[in-house]
């Protein structure tokens, strides 16, 4: 895999907002990304049980709106909205961790006809898991799905487990997550989390990723 990091990971907004979600303290993580494909097709992708495969992972359950997902060795939940083409949401069970994922899709202001803006938020309680990993933690594995969906818009193409898994051992593939989360950690402490503090946690998430290993 020929993937060009510097344009990917620049392509990447990154933003971290304090909340409160069931009378507890959360942590937002927001991704933005910019694709060279119509709302309608980045929808299809996104929801598409055929397409996610291509660029995520294999899916199955009841897709549909009070309905239950379950990606394959990784997370599960239930569709809690869902109104094509521009918003979907749902509940993000990885083990005993519960978060929530929301997603919007827009034309982009400067090309309606062209391009689409895609708004990516995981919203996570404040607790020992955040406080040790920060939002690095979603927020390099985010990135990384993102940059599967470019190159799957990219080709029409699927991208290819055995490819992925051996790029995910190169040192391209770390350099891309060392500076996924350095991004995070910018996000982080432009959010008001002590640098560090937020650094501390960045090291420790990158570790994580670097050595293979989910934080």
């Amino acid at each position: 895999m020929d993937i060009h990091i510097t344009r990917h990971i620049g392509a990447v907004t990154r933003q971290v907002e304090d909340g409160e979600r069931e009378g507890r303290p959360t942590r937002k993580v927001r991704a933005d990304r910019t694709y060279d494909t119509t709302v309608e097709d980045l929808w299809s992708a996104l929801t598409d049980p055929a397409r996610i495969p291509r660029w995520f992972l294999p899916i199955g359950g009841d897709l549909r709106l009070g309905g239950r997902y379950q990606l394959e060795g990784n997370a599960g939940g239930e569709i809690t909205a869902c109104e094509p083409p521009d918003h979907l949401a749902l509940t993000w069970e990885f083990g005993e961790q519960l978060s929530w994922v929301e997603v919007r899709l827009s034309p982009h202001a400067d090309d309606p006809d062209g391009r689409t803006r895609l708004q990516l938020e995981h919203t996570a309680p404040v607790d020992e898991h955040w406080d040790e990993f920060g939002p690095g933690a979603v927020g390099i594995g985010w990135e990384l799905s993102l940059l599967g969906l470019a190159l799957h818009l990219e080709s029409g193409a699927g991208v290819e487990p055995a490819l992925v898994a051996a790029w995910v051992g190169t040192e391209e593939a770390k350099e891309f997550m060392r500076r996924s989360s350095d991004g995070w950690r910018r996000a982080d402490v432009d959010a008001g989390t002590p640098e560090p503090q937020a650094r501390a946690a960045a090291e420790r998430t990158t570790q994580a990723y670097t050595a293979g290993e989910d934080p």
